[in-house]
């Protein structure tokens, strides 16, 4: 899923640098099997993890080819035929099964949990392309992030005259149309596109006209975006291009490691860091909630419990490989980060 930001992806190259483990966001977050929610996270975390499937169009269009496309790499790129589809990122499966056009993906991103996609083969991991997997595959088309890589696996795709088409970054939620619109006319269904498009706008707007207002001091709840790997003892707090800035305040809130100054995507988690932000809630992917032991665990990283938000314990829980997607499925996220900071029924985060 700086990441990846490039949104998550920056998680991963942030990690990266501070452990040397290899993984990204949503990406390392994905290669187990959701367990459920963690100790002490509210219940509209389980509705969404529960209903872990895309929703296709009702009527899915049949693709016009070939069509010629341009590339967010600047490659123009001819797709002929769509019967074998190979998305490499989760985001992108989420795409090409919402159109409608499921059946034709023949492998998957290890992002790509979701119950419809579960059963493909991976030839993805952590942004570590097989080239020989995905050509044994046969594909017609292949779709790419801008963070897909290594690039000598693309570019040995390429060679092997597969369309690859790459698909700019989610970064906010003005990415969910374009990217939609982007696989939807590389694929020969652009009405479908748009249809698509209206209906996760529509829905995202829908859910913001719900979102309670401001009482009491009137002010909007700062949270601070937490990416987690106890595992790997990854502890980063989102600053200002994280991927999380969008989402937040779209949910009515103030991004708090970006607010209080942090210009990266990711900044290892100080109590000097955590005191400047000084966030009202925490958000975290369900994993990394998990890998530090629930919120028991998290409260006991330096600097968490002297926040606002570790002496309520309040925390905002969203399964990995969803969070970051802007794509179909962010409604969903985001009525469960504003059911969760507002579980209380005010305007307020606490």
């Amino acid at each position: 899923m700086g990441r990846l930001r490039t949104r998550i992806a920056g998680a991963l190259l942030s990690a990266l640098a501070l452990t040397a483990t290899g993984c990204a966001g949503t990406q390392d977050a994905s290669q187990d099997t959701p367990q459920g929610t963690s100790q002490g996270t509210s219940k509209a975390v389980a509705g969404v993890v529960a209903a872990d499937r895309v929703e296709p169009l009702a009527n899915p269009a049949e693709p016009q080819l070939p069509v010629t496309v341009r590339s967010s790499d600047g490659v123009e790129v001819t797709v002929e035929a769509a019967g074998r589809i190979v998305p490499l990122s989760g985001s992108l499966s989420e795409i090409v099964f919402t159109l409608g056009l499921g059946d034709r993906v023949v492998a998957r991103d290890i992002t790509a949990t979701f119950a419809q996609a579960e059963k493909l083969p991976v030839v993805t991991r952590n942004h570590d392309v097989s080239a020989e997997s995905v050509l044994s595959l046969k594909p017609d088309l292949v779709i790419a992030e801008t963070t897909t890589g290594p690039q000598e696996a693309v570019g040995q795709i390429r060679d092997a005259g597969v369309p690859v088409l790459v698909i700019g970054p989610a970064k906010d939620l003005g990415d969910v149309g374009p990217r939609i619109q982007a696989v939807a006319d590389a694929l020969g269904v652009p009405a479908a596109g748009k249809e698509l498009t209206k209906r996760s706008e529509d829905r995202i707007a829908a859910v913001r006209a719900e979102i309670p207002q401001s009482s009491g001091s009137g002010e909007q709840p700062r949270v601070a975006f937490l990416y987690l790997r106890g595992s790997a003892s990854v502890y980063l707090i989102g600053g200002k291009d994280s991927g999380a800035t969008s989402l937040l305040e779209a949910a009515g809130a103030v991004d708090a490691g970006a607010d209080s100054g942090l210009e990266k995507d990711f900044t290892a988690i100080t109590t000097e860091a955590l005191a400047q932000a000084a966030p009202d809630a925490i958000l975290v992917m369900t994993k990394g909630l998990e890998s530090v032991g629930g919120i028991d665990g998290m409260v006991g990283i330096p600097g968490v419990a002297q926040t606002p938000a570790g002496m309520d314990r309040r925390v905002v829980s969203v399964e990995d490989g969803v969070l970051l997607n802007y794509g179909p499925r962010t409604d969903q996220v985001l009525k469960s980060i504003v059911a969760q900071l507002y579980a209380d029924g005010s305007g307020d985060a606490r």
